[in-house]
């Protein structure tokens, strides 16, 4: 069973702690995704799995065994990097085939051939097998890098923002290939990113990372809808959670020790009789969409409307909160359930 399980886990680099105390577990099948800024900790705590960092606190368990002092070949994981890191004199078939071919593993080249070749076709690069990597395109590459990875069949596949370097339209294709492939294998993925999009979409479950410390791990619509804490409300949602001061609400029933509350741009109401007053700075019309930028008592707020908003720049309003959608927070900025 591909489960693994990360116990008070602690990783410094000097007076950093680039990982605090990290406990979470990875069910099998499962995708998680680590999302997080540069420097929250991410890629360390896969390298921590992967055994190419060794905690100096806390235990690594993967399918039941403390892997915790295990050298990495014997870890049986798969790490997908950022960058192609494929061999460019070898064939595409020849890149997929190599970790099948270590010593130890005693394949026949029939059944190499087989591997290689369902995998190609999950992938849709069958096509391309007897190409050189130097032949291919950008995305063509990190297919024939992630396909390296799964003709493994490992316990768990570490993958380490596979996406960012390609443009947006091959990310997007991409990422609904990468969730399609892994229901297909029933694979379990710890995935690193910083877009939240990604995580979106693509997690069963999304662990938000700060500074080394995992402040929340759920499904991806409950860290939307009731993040655990300012932080976690911030990472997720585009355009970002307005976070206003609850003495400057008007009408608008809140628990007494609430600090700040914080509203989604969709949950914004516009042209409210009894709302708060706001002139408006931008309107962005994004199609179906359209992101209306104002600023009240000193606070930029957002709220996103509908495609044919008819309201333009320096125009007065108001505004209230859709109510029930407050997300109340406490002085230090933790949720108020």
């Amino acid at each position: 069973m591909s489960r693994v399980v990360l116990n008070n886990v602690t990783r410094n680099f000097g007076a950093i702690e680039a990982v605090k105390d990290l406990s979470m577990t990875i069910n099998d099948g499962e995708f998680v995704v680590l999302l997080g800024p540069t420097g929250a900790g991410k890629t360390t705590t896969l390298r921590l799995i992967a055994g190419l960092e060794k905690p100096d606190r806390g235990t690594v368990e993967i399918a039941g065994t403390d892997v915790t002092a295990m050298a990495p070949t014997r870890r049986d994981v798969a790490f997908v990097f950022q960058q192609y890191s494929l061999y460019p004199h070898y064939t595409v078939f020849d890149n997929m085939a190599f970790p099948l071919r270590a010593p130890g593993r005693n394949l026949t080249p029939e059944q190499i051939k087989k591997r290689v070749h369902e995998i190609a076709e999950l992938l849709r690069i069958e096509s391309k097998l007897e190409n050189r990597a130097t032949q291919l395109s950008g995305g063509e590459m990190q297919r024939v890098s992630i396909g390296r990875a799964l003709v493994r069949q490992p316990e768990i596949f570490l993958m380490d923002e596979p996406l960012s370097s390609l443009d947006a339209k091959l990310r997007e294709d991409l990422r609904v290939e990468l969730k399609r492939i892994q229901r297909e294998l029933n694979a379990t993925i710890l995935y690193v990113t910083h877009d939240q999009l990604e995580a979106m979409t693509m997690a069963d479950r999304i662990g938000v990372l700060s500074s080394g410390k995992l402040v929340q791990l759920d499904e991806p619509r409950k860290v939307y809808e009731t993040p655990s804490n300012i932080y976690a409300a911030m990472r997720l949602g585009s355009p970002q959670i307005n976070i206003l001061d609850a003495s400057s609400l008007k009408d608008t029933d809140l628990p007494a020790n609430t600090h700040s509350v914080g509203v989604r741009p969709e949950d914004i109401v516009l042209g409210s009789a009894n709302g708060t007053l706001a002139k408006v700075l931008t309107v962005e019309h994004l199609g179906v969409e359209t992101v209306i930028l104002m600023e009240s008592e000193g606070r930029n707020i957002r709220a996103m409307l509908g495609g044919d908003a008819p309201l333009a720049e320096g125009d007065e309003t108001s505004f209230a909160i859709r109510e029930g959608s407050a997300i109340c927070f406490d002085r230090q900025g933790e949720i108020i359930s």
